[in-house]
């Protein structure tokens, strides 16, 4: 899924974890060194800017936002956080966190217990005080923090902060310190990264796979491809490997040639970019899956996966694009005497919403090609009813995912496009509303624009987040707004793009909002500002806003 950057790492023929060789590999694919193990070191108390004078936390835990979205169907809907719609347009910035050390902020925050959680892009997490942003505690990993945070039971029964890093490493903090419990490494290949947010439920740690290997195609000699997405199941309170259920149960092996002579291997692909969704009454989880990279295709790309929550066994796909081959191996620009991709990436990089609709159980979908899906997860993913959002394409149509209130489905769409390098100003963005039950359209809000600022887009990328009559949606031009959910009139709009007093006095500025939505928890609203990917802008900020 191109909106997600997919970092040019070393990569590898064999897939250490699986055992899996790959024939006549390893000439053009050398595998580098064994990575080191993930580390994480707690940031002396004394290195702390604004530190927390005297600390208190609750003896009970009241559960805020604890993971990508808000609940195991992945709604991203705050129905009992304390913010009425009423109270939206009365939002005022209530405190300015800069994070250090870093031009760009991707991982969504978390919230509990009266405390807030950011991660940043050198790896270290902060863990704030909710009302004031006084640092409590820091800790940093040996990789850029790259999925959204987790709060929930670890060891001994006690609270710890889970996250998946750059590298393919999953990490369990201590809740109330920032001590590292445990760190391990969810997947060897090379290239794995963790940008999907974990999901927890009974125990256990459930982890989405991406990888970077499309980037490392710009290696003219690179061999494509090895790599295939997975979910990973992990003990939260050891770490310890459950087990590991490839969206391609076939080992990657030689299929071809490029016309330039490089071997073609296959299955590969299938990464998954998003939070896992829980079924606990099917026993059952549901994940979008990205593009295949190589041919021949399978059936489990740019698929919604149902998958056994106890063994990992795949129960069925179901596939929409059934010819969405990349073709990474001929590289961007394409390698002299091969040809260039022929057919659209069209990723499901959005989390599946478990949702009632009208008397049936639905799984509502939002793919990059600008549909919008509801279909019977009893069924095998029949098709229940189809909408389209936006016109879709590479950084197109629904990116990082929508929200329900469990009445109607709120969907922004990107439709990111380019004049050359930069950001068109004029294209993409807007926000619509569709009726769970029949797919209905209610209202849809184009996007105010971008006015003279450049570099600019209002594509509207970021993840979607509602609370009763109300909904959010943050766009690469800078601007946090709220919709009323009734006629899809925005009720308040906060320009992020600018500079910042924070309470920490480290230097910061926001910039485009992306990947990470807002989450509300105990009356405010939290939200990282500065995402510079293709043209965007950078920045360094987490925003506190509050009614009070």
């Amino acid at each position: 899924m191109n909106l997600h950057p997919r970092c040019t790492l070393l990569c590898a023929a064999a897939l250490i974890a699986a055992a899996i060789a790959v024939p006549q590999a390893c000439a053009q694919n050398a595998a580098p060194p064994a990575p080191a193990p993930p580390t994480a070191t707690p940031v002396p108390a004394d290195q702390l800017s604004n530190r927390c004078v005297k600390p208190k936390l609750p003896e009970q835990f009241k559960v805020d936002w604890i993971g990508w979205g808000g609940n195991p169907g992945n709604w991203r809907f705050a129905r009992f956080q304390g913010l009425s719609a009423a109270a939206v347009p009365g939002l005022k910035l209530r405190w300015a966190f800069g994070i250090p050390n870093v031009k760009i902020v991707r991982s969504q925050v978390a919230s509990a217990g009266g405390l807030v959680f950011v991660g940043g892009n050198d790896g270290t997490v902060y863990s704030l005080d909710a009302a004031t942003g006084c640092t409590v505690w820091a800790t940093t990993a040996s990789k850029p923090v790259r999925s959204g945070l987790v709060i929930a039971i670890g060891e001994r029964r006690r609270l710890a902060v889970f996250f998946g890093d750059a590298a393919g490493n999953v990490y369990a903090l201590d809740f109330g310190t920032g001590t590292p419990v445990w760190a391990t490494r969810a997947d060897d290949h090379p290239n794995a990264t963790i940008t999907g947010t974990p999901a927890f439920y009974e125990g256990r740690l459930y982890v989405p796979v991406s990888s970077g290997e499309e980037g490392a195609r710009r290696r003219p000699e690179y061999e494509c491809c090895t790599f295939r997405g997975s979910v990973v199941a992990l003990d939260a309170a050891t770490g310890k490997k459950i087990w590991q259920s490839y969206m391609a149960t076939e080992t990657p092996a030689v299929v071809g040639k490029t016309k330039d002579g490089h071997n073609i291997l296959a299955p590969s692909g299938m990464a998954i970019w998003s939070a896992p969704t829980i079924d606990a009454d099917k026993k059952r989880i549901y994940v979008g899956t990205g593009d295949n990279y190589s041919d021949p295709p399978t059936k489990t790309s740019d698929a919604v996966v149902a998958l056994d929550l106890r063994t990992g066994k795949i129960l069925w796909s179901r596939q929409f694009d059934k010819d969405d081959v990349y073709k990474i191996d001929c590289g961007d620009p394409p390698r002299a005497a091969c040809e260039p991709p022929t057919n659209p990436e069209f990723d499901l990089g959005a989390s599946p919403i478990l949702v009632d609709a009208g008397r049936k159980r639905a799984l509502i979908l939002g793919q990059k090609s600008g549909l919008v899906y509801a279909v019977d997860p009893g069924a095998e993913g029949k098709l229940l009813w189809h909408a389209r959002a936006g016109a879709g394409g590479l950084l197109g149509g629904v990116q990082w995912g929508p929200a329900t209130d469990a009445t109607n489905v709120y969907v922004a769409v990107s439709d990111l496009a380019f004049q050359g390098r930069t950001p068109d100003p004029t294209k993409g963005g807007g926000i619509v509303a569709y009726r769970l039950s029949d797919g209905r359209q209610l209202w849809r809000t184009p996007p105010p624009g971008c006015g003279d600022r450049r570099p600019c887009s209002p594509a509207q990328s970021q993840a979607v987040t509602a609370i009763p009559g109300a909904v959010f949606s943050g766009s690469i031009d800078g601007h946090l707004r709220a919709y009323d959910t009734r006629d899809g009139k925005i009720i308040w709009d906060f320009d992020t793009a600018r500079n910042f007093d924070t309470v920490n006095k480290v230097p910061a500025h926001g910039g485009s909002l992306d990947v990470g939505g807002p989450i509300v928890a105990g009356g405010m609203v939290f939200v990282t500002s500065g995402y510079p990917g293709f043209g965007a802008m950078p920045g360094n900020v987490l925003l506190a806003f509050s009614a009070k």
